[in-house]
């Protein structure tokens, strides 16, 4: 028996034992968020996306990372475009930030942090102390300083707004701490960050010491596929909401996850695939609670509300 049979035989017999036993199916503490909007389809002209991978979100605008094209496009809540940007610099940007007036943006081919203004003007490319490897996130403190998933990296790196690093939590693995192509970040509140710890099928949740609180998602870091509450099949996007709800882009099944801040199930959400692709890749929440996601098989922008 092969290691990949035998993790899947564990797989089985966990979604077996907790469908009877704990109702991990159809069963939601609130009701799934609506779809509310969505524009765009696959394409290079404006309001056309060539697999978009990020989303960020200001009080009036819509900004995405538009990877295949190579730029940010920006659209008003109605989904009207506005402009794009970074078609000079840009080669790959993944996960998004929109943070202190400007945007932040990982490439993923390059191994830099981008920043523009709002408005799409370059600021400067940031360069980490000893490279990065394929960022895939991005967020940025109060102080200017950022958190940087960096996914070939199977880190998280902590560095200051000129790229000198001031913390790294490193290595690859299933166990607390550890990483498996981790592909975004997000802030707490209270200055902790929760790590989409992508093929961990996993979030973890940092503390401001950066200690481990705690960690949630399928068995042993298993693919889990299927409608199952709190479990994952590649975590590719995290997000916090204005009350501190945890959503997670839970990319092969499809959907977003929404949790309570300490991990807890509450509901889950998306848009199946019409082909071989799948969907739900990213994920950004406003300020008045509207969840907001790049669906990637369709090439298009989805409003969500609850």
């Amino acid at each position: 028996m092969t290691f990949r049979s035998i993790r899947l035989a564990i797989a089985l017999a966990f979604v077996t034992l907790l469908s009877a036993s704990c109702g991990i199916i159809n069963w939601n503490q609130e009701p799934p968020y609506e779809l509310a909007a969505s524009w765009g389809e696959k394409g290079s002209g404006q309001g056309q996306f060539n697999d978009p991978t990020g989303i960020a979100v200001t009080a009036d605008e819509v900004f995405v990372a538009d990877a295949r094209n190579s730029r940010i496009q920006v659209f008003d809540k109605q989904g009207r475009f506005k402009r794009a940007f970074g078609q000079d610099n840009l080669d790959r940007p993944m996960n998004l930030s929109v943070a202190l007036g400007g945007v932040y943006i990982p490439d993923y081919f390059k191994d830099v942090i981008h920043v523009y203004t709002l408005g799409g003007s370059h600021k400067r490319t940031i360069e980490v102390e000893g490279g990065l490897n394929s960022p895939g996130g991005v967020a940025v403190y109060p102080d200017g300083t950022l958190l940087i998933a960096d996914t070939y990296g199977q880190r998280i790196v902590h560095i200051d707004a000129n790229g000198q690093v001031l913390n790294s939590w490193n290595g690859k693995g299933i166990w607390a701490g550890e990483f498996n192509y981790p592909t975004g970040v997000a802030l707490t509140a209270d200055g902790g960050f929760y790590v989409a710890d992508g093929y961990n099928d996993r979030v973890q949740q940092f503390g401001r010491d950066g200690n481990v609180i705690r960690k949630w998602g399928g068995p042993f870091a298993l693919n889990i596929f299927g409608p199952f509450k709190g479990w994952f099949a590649t975590v590719t996007s995290v997000a916090v909401g204005p009350d501190g709800s945890v959503f997670v882009a839970d990319f092969y099944n499809n959907r977003i996850q929404k949790f309570t801040a300490d991990g807890d199930y509450l509901t889950s959400f998306g848009v199946e695939s019409d082909g071989p692709g799948q969907t739900e890749i990213a994920v950004a929440v406003d300020r008045d609670g509207t969840v907001w996601s790049v669906n990637f098989d369709a090439n298009r922008v989805e409003q969500w509300r609850p």
